[in-house]
């Protein structure tokens, strides 16, 4: 079962990529373009890891290299726009981060093929050279700091390496202006004539990609309370990114505000199908046995006790068939009832008891994360051939997105959003929705100059291999977005770049 399950959308990986078609019409054929109204003399970047070039997990030259900004600023160039955008730069293509000596980051995933010719993204061997202790002070054009959420932009000590590693940001310490610099303030100092802000996907991205298992924290106004996988409160982001498009607008001809995807359009949240355990009818009928009591006798006597509802009692009920199914997993949302079974009558022993505190069967509407793909359908007790994750173990909360988690999310982002499309209206900056140009990709694809940009995992060419953060051809198609909207919003006519020109995965990726 493991082999069946594990990494289900790599299976065709080897034949797929391993082309890389060329194209024509360079965008260096045409002789004029225009800036408009924009002044792009002096361009700067300010937001997270999308806008640092992230990708495979890690920060890399290569990456950065490929960042959207980067991208932009050639093109910019061809307009008026300045030759030189400077970037704080890995100091290798390993990706994986040291302080003092010590790594506290891995290094970047790379596709491998195993010995039996079974592809899998694996970690990048070898020792970086990107010492965090060793700063290279900027400011820098691309102010992009992987990991930043909207409020860190404004924290000074952000970039302190006295706060590392818990503290303080590592990416940032690295070109930090000074210890109790912000990132916003470094920003700033580099008097931009043009910018672009795009900050606020990680305000949800850690509560969706760990399964929920954060804080909404919305009523709660004071962020330094905020734990890591917490959603950030609406008004705690409106008050920042107010504060940030204000300072940034001060002195610039103009600038792009870029709007929150929807997270669970990406890969990390698609790859691995809810519907993910396929049993035979011998198989479903002994799983079933194993929880006849816990569905016909434990479930309807707390609905008697009145300590569930029948609904949550319904939503409860473990039952496999022949096919595919659904796996169980744990779900914090549900009543914890574990101390009630180790009581009268049911007098359960407490790991069992434990066992049903949260469990319920995963349904049509909830999201399996990618990292379940390493763990569904394996034993991890070789002395209990029966214990199966995914069929007699729950996947772990973690590993899941339930649809009251996802509505969690969901809200947050629209809020976030609102104030982005609103602040833009407001300052004449031009507006790119990310959300819905993601969600097409996600949904039809986007053609592009000879072949199409897809979410599919590894195959589809938006995505690295961290399933979160584009390839140099997704962030190619994000430059060409901001671009749009810069062209329509200041009478520009900056030339884009052809998609296809930039890589993507392949199994040669090292």
């Amino acid at each position: 079962m493991k082999h069946t399950v594990k990494y289900i959308a790599l299976a065709a990986i080897a034949a797929l990529a391993s082309c890389e078609p060329e194209f024509e019409n360079s965008v260096e054929d045409s002789g004029f373009y225009s800036s408009g109204e924009a002044n792009l003399s002096n361009f700067v970047a300010v937001g997270n890891s999308l806008t640092a070039g992230y990708a495979d997990g890690a920060l890399y030259i290569t990456g950065q290299e490929n960042s959207f900004p980067n991208i932009m600023a050639q093109q910019f160039a061809k307009a008026g726009g300045s030759e030189t955008f400077t970037q704080p730069l890995m100091a290798d293509n390993l990706g994986g981060l040291l302080l003092g000596g010590m790594q506290i980051q891995p290094n970047r995933l790379v596709l491998s093929v195993d010995a039996s010719g079974n592809p899998s993204p694996t970690l990048l061997e070898g020792t970086p050279t990107t010492d965090v202790a060793n700063s290279i002070p900027g400011p820098y054009n691309n102010m992009g700091v992987p990991g930043a959420k909207s409020f860190h932009l404004v924290a000074p000590g952000y970039g302190s390496t006295a706060g590392l590693p818990d503290a303080a940001n590592p990416y940032y310490a690295r070109f930090a202006t000074s210890a109790s610099a912000t990132v916003l303030g470094d920003a700033v100092s580099l008097s931009p004539t043009f910018f672009t802000l795009w900050i606020g996907n990680n305000d949800i991205l850690g509560y969706a990609t760990s399964g929920g298992s954060g804080v909404d924290q919305t009523g709660n106004f004071d962020p330094s309370t905020y734990g890591a996988n917490d959603i950030t409160d609406p008004n705690v982001f409106a008050s920042v990114y107010s504060e940030q498009v204000t300072a940034l607008s001060a002195g610039a001809s103009g600038g792009a505000l870029v709007n929150i995807p929807d997270v669970t359009s990406i890969p990390y949240f698609t790859t691995v199908p809810v519907q993910s355990i396929p049993l035979d009818a011998a198989t479903a009928a002994t799983v079933n046995a194993q929880f006849g009591l816990y569905n016909t006798q434990v479930l309807p006597g707390l609905v008697g006790a009145g300590v569930l509802s029948p609904e949550e009692a319904a939503a409860r009920m473990i039952n496999f068939t022949a096919g595919v199914n659904f796996p169980i997993i744990m779900d914090d949302d549900l009543t914890d009832i574990s101390l009630i079974l180790q009581g009268p009558p049911f007098n359960l022993p407490a790991p069992t008891a434990n066992l049903l505190g949260q469990l319920r069967q995963a349904n049509a509407d909830d999201l399996v994360v990618l990292p379940a793909s390493s763990v569904l359908g394996t034993t991890p007790d070789p002395s209990n051939p029966l214990g199966v994750v995914g069929v007699s173990i729950p996947l772990e909360d973690s590993l899941v997105l339930t649809a009251t988690e996802q509505g969690r999310v969901a809200t947050a982002s629209a809020a976030y959003n609102a104030t982005i499309q609103g602040l833009a209206s407001a300052n004449g900056l031009a507006f790119v929705d990310a959300r819905a140009a993601l969600a097409q990709v996600a949904q039809d694809g986007i053609a592009y100059d000879g072949g199409v940009l897809s979410s599919q995992y590894v195959t589809g060419g938006a995505f690295s291999l961290d399933g979160v953060h584009p390839t140099p051809r997704g962030y190619a198609y994000t430059a060409n977005l901001i671009i749009d909207a810069i062209n329509n919003t200041y009478n520009a006519t900056i030339p884009k770049v052809n998609i296809g020109n930039y890589g993507t995965v392949t199994a040669a990726n090292n």
